[in-house]
């Protein structure tokens, strides 16, 4: 491995320091009594009395720890910046305080004595060495002094002890700012995607977003908490890919020789769990699909599935506007989110518009009146390419897809989906061929996926077999029987809705990012050269 001039600098340097007897990587653990946006939020002038929570006061001991981020050393007085979990607070060194001796170019010899302490002279002087000369940017410390406001009216920490946490072996890139906005330094996207590590610690922002993306997980599972559902895990590998139309990653078993999938949706485990006696279940985890990557997909993301017992899709949209506005509040303090060019409004309720309605509106077309071949001539037409492989219901999610679905920017729901879309859904109670299903649209995207759940197994049965027969004809996405979920349903399966909301885009929204790699930690990303 071929080093730079200065990661040979940084090697030297902790060499050095363990010549002169310090840990640069310490086991020992580091008690923090403060973090700097805490410290700054909470600063008190000349105050006296009974002190309020969270409060600092000038003079308050305080110990803190995080990445020198800069170093300014000018004679007596020197400056640096510690950049901890929370954000970045100033430290003022004093040569006085600390006791550095200015000439001292190399560490005397370490003489401890029968107790295990050091010189004050030795101090002194790996105190100068190492603050001075061995000290890089991107390291990390922990400086131990007290709290004050300098006479440029800046919340500072003055530095009585410093303590080498972690040393750092790469120089960080330097990020320059104008206004707020970064206009030089760590910004190739893909270089932030694979080393989102530095992305954290240099780049402003980011890390908010994934703060902002923990925040709507535990706001989701507090209203799921509240209204009694339990939260449950089930299999990843899975021997059937179930519960949704997609392509499966593929992998082998070498204990029982067979070959399992990862799983594409968590739905048919969940509904076994509804037989079972559960009134609602809930899972956040992982799925995994072997399809296109783009500014809108990742091969693996996360979902939220959601099952309630005795509910339909019309209880389901009510509940899921409500949910979402209360996640943008917790998130934003405000339901609206401008992404891009659009101000988006969470606010409840949404608009509902049937997709046969919905293409209607936007092309004039009258699909509900259309045969299967008349609607694919006109999908031709509208550019959708490979018809032939096409059913009814897949042409019209196509001709959606291509005409309707990217005009929806304020929160609607698409109701009403054919019968050949929603092999998983039961029959519309009064529209004869369409089902009790709906997808949310935000921002021209789908957000959420939901029914009224099929729970007559007969019909359930015949619905596979359709998928079996779309399968022959070359859809690779149809789905396949899966004969234990068929034996569950026979024992009976309440009325049920259910419903499924992709964790990455709807975090996406809430943020006003406008690629799903800006919300991933590690994207999937092509092997480095």
């Amino acid at each position: 491995m071929e080093l730079s001039e200065q990661e040979i600098v940084r090697r030297q340097s902790l060499q050095t320091m363990r010549d002169m007897g310090i840990d640069p990587y310490p086991a020992a653990e580091y008690v923090v009594t403060g973090y700097s946006t805490d410290i700054k939020a909470g600063f008190v002038d000349e105050a006296d009395g009974e002190r309020t929570n969270g409060e600092w006061r000038t003079g308050d001991t305080v110990r803190i720890a995080g990445r020198l981020m800069s170093k300014r050393i000018m004679g007596k007085a020197s400056f640096i910046e510690l950049q901890d979990s929370k954000g970045r607070i100033q430290v003022y060194v004093s040569r006085d305080d600390i006791q550095l001796a200015e000439d001292a170019e190399k560490p005397e010899p370490i003489e401890n004595d029968p107790n295990g302490y050091l010189s004050a002279e030795t101090l002194r002087q790996m105190y100068n060495v190492v603050f001075k000369k061995l000290l890089d940017i991107g390291d990390f410390i922990g400086i131990e002094g007290f709290v004050f406001r300098t006479q440029m009216g800046e919340i500072s920490v003055h530095a009585k002890k410093l303590t080498v946490l972690a040393k750092s072996l790469k120089p960080l890139p330097i990020v320059k700012y104008k206004d707020g906005v970064a206009y030089d330094g760590f910004n190739d996207p893909e270089q932030r995607y694979r080393q989102r590590y530095v992305d954290l610690v240099v780049n402003e922002g980011v890390k908010d977003t994934f703060l902002k993306r923990a925040t709507i997980l535990r706001t989701m599972r507090q209203v799921f908490d509240e209204a009694g559902y339990t939260e449950v895990e089930t299999p990843i590998l899975q021997q059937i890919a179930g519960g949704a139309s997609a392509r499966p990653f593929i992998t082998h078993h070498n204990t029982l020789d067979v070959d399992m999938y990862l799983r594409i949706a968590t739905e048919l485990y969940l509904k076994r769990l509804i037989v079972g006696g559960f009134e609602g279940v809930y899972e956040i985890g992982r799925n995994f699909r072997n399809e296109g990557m783009d500014r809108s997909h990742n091969p693996e993301f996360t979902c939220m599935e959601l099952y309630v017992q005795y509910k339909d899709y019309n209880w389901m949209m009510t509940f899921t506007e409500q949910l979402l506005e209360k996640i943008a509040m917790a998130v934003n303090g405000t339901t609206k989110v401008q992404i891009g060019d659009h101000e988006v409004d969470f606010k409840a309720p949404y608009r509902r518009l049937p997709i046969l309605d919905a293409i209607k509106e936007k092309t004039g077309l009258d699909l509900a009146s259309m045969s299967e071949d008349e609607i694919r001539v006109e999908a031709k037409k509208l550019g959708v390419e490979d018809t032939e492989h096409m059913g009814k219901g897949k042409l019209i999610d196509e001709i959606f897809g291509e005409t309707c679905e990217g005009t929806f920017i304020q929160p609607t729901f698409i109701t009403d989906y054919p019968v050949e879309m929603s092999p998983l859904t039961k029959m519309h109670r009064s529209k004869p061929g369409l089902t009790e299903r709906f997808e949310l649209m935000v921002n021209g995207k789908e957000l959420a996926n939901a029914y009224s759940e099929l729970n007559d197994p007969i019909d359930q049965y015949n619905r596979f077999v359709e998928q079996m027969k779309l399968a022959d004809k070359g859809d690779d996405e149809a789905m396949v029987i899966d004969h234990d979920f068929m034996r569950a349903l026979e024992y009976g399966f309440p009325p049920t809705s259910g419903i499924g909301i992709g964790i990455d885009r709807l975090t996406m929204f809430m943020t006003g990012q406008q690629t799903i790699q800006e919300v991933l930690l590690f994207p999937t990303m092509k092997p480095e050269a």
